[in-house]
């Protein structure tokens, strides 16, 4: 297949996804991370949100602090977990009072691990579809919700987990990003079987590089996302040699995005880990510079 120069593709966008750092060192890297990727003009950058509101104080402060110290559109994540309505509720009164107005809506994994029941509040929202529609009410707010390429791994079958999407895209969603994947025929499946359904919301492939493959190998374990055989082998034996691990993730990650500017596709948002590294190189193969950008 010939592969379109970055001049003849259609616009490309791309965003960001960071968590909240713990350490005054992890902290200086976020930051350093963030200045460096700011100027790639990403249509946002989002922040986590821990299990049951864990990390909210420092989610809003760092939401807050990116968009006016960068002027890069910020989006906090939002769970429902462990929280009344009332509280989430409060929640996002406090974001919009931050000037933040995109949120990632989540119902969130119960405390007690992704593979366990969840149980909703006794007084909370009870799914990500009724979290979308309570945000809605609040105001106009841009509001992005998951989905799964693999499926939601406590999803029934595919007919329930599309039903779950377009309940949350039908309650006021504006688009939904994927959870991580590393075959591209699953998240085409994904759009096929959506757009079957009649979503016509855009669908953005959750891409992420792998600054570790065994720390990317145990979130898959805990997610439900597949390592293919083939990804496997080829990092066989290089958890002692960080030089090649790198060259071959950044290959790999490659390999992944630009196929999918082949499909078709437009955006993409890129779980960092807080590191700008092989972020950097994929939106330069994708065709997103500094420069570009500032003369666009």
């Amino acid at each position: 297949m010939s592969r379109q120069s970055p001049a003849q593709r259609p616009p490309l966008s791309v965003s960001f996804e960071f968590f909240p750092p713990k350490t005054d060192a992890m902290e200086a890297r976020f930051w350093e991370s963030i200045n460096r990727l700011a100027p790639l003009n990403p249509r946002f950058v989002s922040v986590t949100y821990g299990a049951g509101g864990s990390t909210r104080e420092r989610t809003l402060r760092m939401v807050s602090r990116i968009e006016a110290t960068t002027g890069v559109p910020s989006a906090a994540h939002l769970t429902c977990v462990g929280a009344s309505r009332e509280e989430v509720d409060a929640v996002v009164e406090g974001y919009r009072a931050a000037g933040v107005n995109r949120i990632v809506a989540l119902r969130g994994d119960p405390p007690e691990g992704v593979g366990q029941p969840f149980t909703p509040h006794p007084e909370g929202y009870r799914n990500a579809a009724d979290l979308v529609a309570g945000i809605r009410r609040l105001g106009d707010f841009d509001i992005s919700v998951a989905a799964y390429p693999e499926k939601h791994p406590q999803s029934a079958d595919w007919q329930a987990d599309i039903d779950n999407l377009k309940r949350k895209i039908d309650a006021g969603a504006n688009r939904a990003i994927t959870q991580m994947f590393f075959s591209n025929a699953d998240y085409l499946r994904l759009v096929d079987r959506a757009r079957r359904a009649g979503i016509t919301a855009p669908i953005v492939p959750g891409i992420q590089p792998i600054h570790s493959f065994r720390q990317i190998a145990g979130f898959a374990a805990r997610c439900g996302a597949t390592i293919p055989s083939w990804l496997a082998e080829r990092f066989e034996g290089l958890e002692e040699d960080p030089e090649t691990h790198a060259l071959v993730a950044a290959a790999v990650a490659a390999e992944q995005v630009l196929e999918l500017v082949d499909a078709g596709v437009t955006e993409f948002h890129f779980y960092t880990l807080n590191r700008a590294n092989l972020v950097m190189a994929l939106a330069r193969l994708l065709g997103i510079r500094p420069e570009a950008q500032a003369t666009a």
